[in-house]
């Protein structure tokens, strides 16, 4: 498929630019040429034609001149009487030998080859002949004869095709009686045969210029864009880096810039991207060290409130085995207490996760039944929420992944607990397990009302909401599906969501283990 012109490359467009404009100056140049070519030829032509029918009106008039030396014996001529005369005019008679057809000024000197000539009376040719290449004279056709009798007797050369010869450039003299013109021409052959030849040479000069222009223009293209092509090739690298988190180190500076082509489009256009990045280094460094505060506070706060937390439980716990000493409203109060202390305890246990995870702390590696696991976090969803229909489609080989077992049973449970959570009684939730070649894929698919697609971008974001039809209930932290997202990271998995009205997709793709167990299986919940 050819591209549009849009679509080629700066390199392409110089280089095809440079190729039809010379394409272009070389064929105006051969137009020229050939006008004018044309136009001097056919002038010196028209004189050899103007010079040749005066010699031949003459040679018609009076004879031919006399010999330079030597007896000369003349044939008889032969008489040929034109229209019988009108009563008071005089005719006088048309001459020829008996060299050949023709009239007789053919062969004085003087005449080229290929010289036609004819004697026209009162508009009927009554003599027509050519000079043959060896030199003798040859008749022409009627019809020949007849397009030479139209010519006009103003002396003006005029193109004729004529029949049977080619094209021919003829003027008619006015004879010395009234009546008779000679018609005199010289064909064109040799002007059309050299502007031919010279429109061949300058087609093949002009193609091997081309080429010639293509190929420089390659080279020179290719070195002059070189330091257009490093600096493109140094912004697909930044492009490349992961920028979204952690610490990122920039190439500074990413471009080499010639002092001495400093103040040239690309010296300038490689300096501007230097401080671009530059500015850019500093911002990542800026944003990581901010970062790196926000999680170490975050896992030192996590850290902290985990023991007043526990103390606060601790009491809690002492106070409701005295419950019916409480008074009602007290009693109530302890329980608040209670509830809310273990939420904050999962809020916090939940936060220290991940910045654990953030942190890039390292996990535990050992071989795991993930279609155990499936079926364990399936069957303690079912009891969590016997409202809804749980469903398993699993493979007949147990599936063995690499990674933490206890990570994993969270990143399942995450999901399955955000199904049951996020959908209305009744909604049928799937759990399915697949091999897809080196990877193990988990899915986990309900019919619920779906992720809106304004959240579905940042749903794997820390304390994302969506709208009342996915509100939290039953204690949701709204960390579940970040702290899903970090634990596939950390195995060096994906997970993806798609999600429309009726049907909302979650799908973790794992590495597999290159040696699976053959342990477990498998039940219904």
């Amino acid at each position: 498929m050819v591209r549009s012109p849009r679509g080629w490359s700066l390199r392409t467009r110089l280089l095809v630019t440079q190729v039809l404009l010379l394409a272009v100056v070389c064929a105006g140049i051969g137009v020229a040429t050939e006008f004018a070519l044309q136009r001097f030829l056919m002038n010196q032509l028209d004189e050899q034609v103007v010079e040749a029918g005066r010699r031949s009106a003459v040679i018609f008039d009076f004879g031919p001149p006399p010999p330079d030396m030597g007896p000369r014996v003349m044939r008889p001529p032969r008489v040929i009487m034109g229209p019988p005369p009108q009563e008071g005019s005089t005719r006088r008679l048309v001459i020829r030998d008996d060299e050949g057809p023709g009239p007789a000024f053919l062969n004085a000197p003087g005449q080229a080859i290929r010289t036609v000539g004819a004697v026209v009376l009162e508009g009927t040719p009554v003599a027509a002949g050519v000079i043959t290449a060896d030199g003798a004279r040859a008749e022409i056709s009627a019809a020949a004869a007849d397009q030479l009798a139209d010519v006009p007797a103003d002396m003006r050369p005029r193109t004729v095709d004529l029949d049977g010869l080619g094209r021919y450039r003829v003027v008619s003299s006015p004879a010395h009686h009234p009546g008779e013109t000679v018609v005199t021409g010289l064909p064109t052959a040799d002007v059309d045969d050299t502007l031919l030849w010279v429109l061949v040479i300058f087609c093949v000069v002009a193609a091997v210029a081309l080429v010639a222009a293509a190929t420089a223009g390659i080279v020179i293209v290719r070195r002059q864009l070189a330091p257009l092509a490093r600096v493109s090739a140094a912004a697909q690298q930044v492009a490349d880096l992961e920028l979204d988190r952690g610490e990122v180190r920039l190439p500074t500076p990413i471009v080499k810039v010639d002092p001495v082509a400093a103040h040239t489009e690309i010296g300038q256009l490689a300096g501007a991207l230097n401080r671009m990045l530059d500015r850019i280094a500093g911002a990542l460094s800026a944003r990581h060290a901010s970062e790196t505060r926000v999680r170490q506070f975050v896992a030192d706060a996590s850290h902290e409130l985990r023991t007043p937390l526990a103390a606060i439980r601790g009491y809690t716990e002492l106070a409701q085995r005295k419950r019916a000493d409480l008074p009602g409203d007290v009693a109530h109060a302890m329980n608040r207490v209670e509830s809310e202390t273990e939420r904050m305890t999962q809020l916090v246990e939940d936060m220290l996760l991940l910045a654990r995870l953030d942190t890039g702390r390292p996990l535990q590696r050992e071989s795991v039944d993930l279609t155990r696991l499936v079926v364990d976090a399936v069957s303690d969803a079912h009891i969590a929420g016997p409202e809804h229909t749980w469903e398993l489609d699993l493979p007949d080989e147990p599936v063995v992944v690499p990674g933490d077992e206890a990570r994993l049973h969270q990143v399942l449970s995450n999901l399955l607990a955000n199904a049951r959570i996020h959908t209305p009684p009744g909604t049928s939730v799937t759990t399915s397990l697949t091999v897809d070649g080196a990877d193990v894929a988990l899915t986990v698919l309900d019919d619920g009302p779906g992720v809106p697609a304004w959240l579905q971008p940042d749903v794997f974001e820390r304390f994302a909401r969506g709208d009342s039809s996915r509100s939290r209930r039953g204690g949701s932290t709204g960390l579940g599906l970040a702290i899903v997202e970090a634990v596939v990271r950390a195995h060096g998995g994906t997970i993806e969501v798609r999600s429309v009205p009726g049907r909302t997709e979650f799908v973790v793709r794992l590495p597999g283990d290159p040696q699976p167990s053959h342990s477990g299986g498998q039940s219904d919940p």
